[in-house]
């Protein structure tokens, strides 16, 4: 038994040693055919061949002469020009261009087209060739604009960045000083700025005169550390970036057409192709608010020197209050405003350079994906990063309670283009954040763009535009409010502006809004048939115009034109009436108020008469219409003939606009007729004036929520009293 367990052990073994070793044969066999296909692949594949010869070429091998070299040479250079090289094919070629000297390493330079990215390992290899190789300086200026073209290609730039300085001395060698200085820095900022950089800057500015580029390099300098430039620039510049890559441009065009390939990077804004059939619009993935990341790096010695605090590891407020001193800004200033911490932070510093370089990059993107852009790119506000900034950007905007001055000027623009319906909600928030416009320039900024969308528009887009040009009028008075004490009469209009006016200039700008919405209201009523919704948003501006002097201290009272003011009080809904009579209200306690304070204090304003007159005339004509029943009779404001009165056959048509026969209480005065008299069949609602049913109509009328026609009846008619009873029909007005 013994051995018959022996001898099966020993067949269980054998069997398993050759199961393996069939098993060892097989994986031996399938690598030999995978190597064999490959080297067959390799050997049908010139394009493989030759990048091969090219990574294994020893040095001084001969290049006049040589057929086998420029044989592959002009296969590589055939693929690179038809079809793009793929990354390893860029890494092989760039080093072995970068290696030698002569007419090879310009012919290699210009076919490296990259099919896809640029490793950022080639890009360092290349310059740490550039440092110990004697390559001429016309080669240098070739390889820094291929660095240019193909920077955005460029899978990653951390290394890149480390090595910012020995690039920034290779650019600002005397002979190499040309526009790369100036692109090269600017691709590269921003990076922690050095002086003798800055100072190595001003000795070339003083060697080579007053060049552009070097003009816009110094001006860059001189926003983020005005400390280090001290030297006068002009405020205007003419374009110092010229663009010599234009023997790249065609090429990469045609490679990526080619290809029909998306590249993640920007390539159209970097190379600056221009086609007749396109268009400057960009994609609208680059309008996403970029991650926030400081522009000193978390490990580097200079961050932890200056024990600077990042803004990405700012997450909680007392982080902020324990770092407040040591935060550093972001590298891209457009990441703040996905963070609320990030914008407490800048609204403290009041730092005049972040304020720039977040302007900067606002109105950029703003103006390249709505100004620079045509239907046939799809800019229909379809896109949700577009929807995304603006929203992100109001929000922004509210938190810090003012508006960019980027964007006021975006808006200026936009609105000369804009079809009123494009982002409609986001672009009318941003307009209504625009600061004080001067009264000089107000029509020609903004009234006469509105003017031509409001009356081509439908009834939704005029009442969101009055409810737009109602919020502006909000915070221009609020903004008065809180800060005209504190300034005096010289008013900063923004915070972060020099532009000042004074409290006159300020009351003109005011003046001119409410004027022209007054206007557009007048015809927009008439154009949408005295629509409710349309008189709802008017009503709710003239609620505010009407309160500008007690409830914001502005010296100023507008009365709103005839064309609000009769559409309102002839409404068929009594709400429109009721807030007519409190806007007559709010009206009547300004003015006195006004003329009050006028007596008492000598101060300069002065309210004209042509206003008191104004008011006293819609004052009488409210009073004599609602109360004493004396619609369209001789002296009053709308007189009509009698005979033609006695063509419509209404009885007594005097009383067709008193709070019982108005259109817009009519239904009311039924409803107190049955409750008071619900035995009678014929219904004489002359009988509610007789007697303590009209003190008991009118309360009933108040009970329903017309506070408004209330205060006014309260305040603007004294009721007479004959023989212990009430005159219901007469009452007396308070003119001012």
């Amino acid at each position: 038994m013994v051995a018959t367990a022996n001898l099966s052990r020993s067949d269980l073994d054998s069997s398993s040693g050759s199961d393996l070793s069939v098993s060892s044969r097989t994986s031996n066999r399938s690598l030999r055919v995978v190597e064999k296909e490959r080297r067959r692949n390799e050997a049908g594949d010139p394009f493989l061949l030759s990048l091969k010869y090219f990574s294994k070429v020893e040095a001084g091998t001969p290049r006049i002469g040589n057929d086998v070299l420029e044989r592959h040479l002009v296969q590589v250079e055939r693929v690179g020009l038809s079809r793009g090289l793929p990354p390893e094919a860029i890494s092989v070629m760039l080093d072995y261009a970068m290696s030698l000297r002569g007419k090879i390493c310009v012919r290699v330079l210009k076919f490296l087209i990259p099919a896809t990215v640029v490793p950022q390992e080639a890009v360092v290899q290349a310059v740490a060739w550039l440092c110990v190789s004697k390559i001429a300086i016309s080669t240098q200026v070739l390889f820094l604009r291929w660095l240019l073209t193909v920077f955005d290609m460029i899978d990653s730039k951390d290394n890149l960045r480390a090595i910012y300085g020995f690039i920034f001395h290779f650019v600002t060698e005397e002979n190499l000083v040309c526009n790369n200085i100036a692109l090269t820095h600017f691709w590269f900022f921003p990076v922690i700025v050095r002086p003798f950089r800055v100072r190595k800057l001003l000795d070339l500015q003083t060697k080579m005169g007053r060049q552009p580029f070097l003009l816009h390099l110094l001006s860059l300098y001189k926003v983020f550390c005005p400390e280090l430039v001290t030297l006068a620039l002009p405020s205007q510049m003419r374009s110092g970036f010229k663009n010599h890559n234009s023997m790249w441009k065609a090429a990469l065009s045609a490679v990526q057409k080619r290809n029909n390939s998306q590249v993640s990077s920007d390539i159209s804004l970097t190379l600056g192709v221009k086609h007749k059939t396109n268009s400057r619009k960009r994609k609208y993935h680059h309008l996403e608010v970029p991650s926030l990341s400081s522009s000193v790096q978390r490990n580097s010695p200079f961050s932890s020197s200056r024990k600077v605090f990042p803004l990405e590891q700012l997450h909680t407020f007392p982080q902020l209050l324990d770092n407040l001193h040591r935060i550093e800004l972001p590298s891209q200033m457009g990441s703040l405003l996905g963070s609320n911490l990030s914008l407490c932070y800048l609204d403290y510093v009041q730092d005049d350079s972040a304020f720039l370089r977040l302007n900067f990059w606002l109105g950029h993107a703003l103006h390249e994906e709505f100004l620079f852009c045509s239907s046939r790119d799809g800019g229909s506000g379809s896109s949700s990063e577009a929807l995304h900034l603006l929203n992100r950007l109001l929000s922004t905007q509210h938190f810090l309670q003012e508006g960019f001055s980027s964007t006021e000027g975006f808006l200026y623009k936009f609105l000369n283009v804009w079809d009123g319906s494009l982002l409609r909600p986001q672009i009318l928030g941003l307009l209504s954040d625009i600061p004080v416009v001067p009264s000089s320039c107000i029509n020609q900024l903004l009234f006469e763009p509105l003017v031509q969308l409001f009356f081509t528009s439908t009834l939704f887009f005029k009442c969101s535009v009055i409810d737009c040009l109602n919020n502006m009028l909000l915070k221009w008075l609020t903004w008065h409010s809180v800060y005209a004490l504190e300034d005096g009469l010289d008013i900063s209009l923004h915070s972060h502006t020099p532009m000042n006016m004074s409290l006159s200039g300020f009351m003109d700008s005011v003046v001119e809004l409410v004027r022209f919405v007054g206007r557009l209201a007048a015809v927009g009523l008439q154009l949408e048939g005295c629509h409710s919704l349309l008189l709802s948003f008017i009503l709710d501006f003239y609620e505010t115009v009407c309160d500008m002097f007690l409830k914001y201290g502005l010296p100023l009272v507008v009365m709103p034109p005839v064309g609000v003011f009769y559409p309102a009080l002839f409404a068929t809904d009594p709400v429109s009436v009721d807030r007519l009579g409190y806007i007559m209200y709010r009206y009547k306690n300004n003015l006195i108020s006004a003329k009050c304070q006028q007596k008492e204090t000598k101060q300069a304003f002065h309210i004209s008469r042509q206003t008191y007159r104004e008011f006293n005339h819609y004052l009488s004509f409210m009073v004599s219409c609602l109360w004493n029943s004396k619609m369209f009779l001789p002296g009053m404001a709308i007189e009509v003939d009698q005979e033609l009165l006695s063509l419509s056959k209404v009885a007594k048509p005097w009383t067709s606009f008193d709070l019982i026969h108005h259109p817009a209480f009519l239904g009311y005065a039924l409803d107190f007729h049955h409750k008071c008299w619900p035995e009678r069949k014929e219904v004489d609602l002359n009988s509610i004036k007789a007697g303590k049913q009209w003190d008991w109509y009118l309360e009933f009328l108040f009970s329903q929520g017309f506070q408004g026609l209330q205060q006014f009846v309260q305040s603007s008619i004294t009721r007479r009293s004959v023989a212990g009873t009430n005159d219901q029909g007469q009452g007396d007005r308070l003119s001012l």
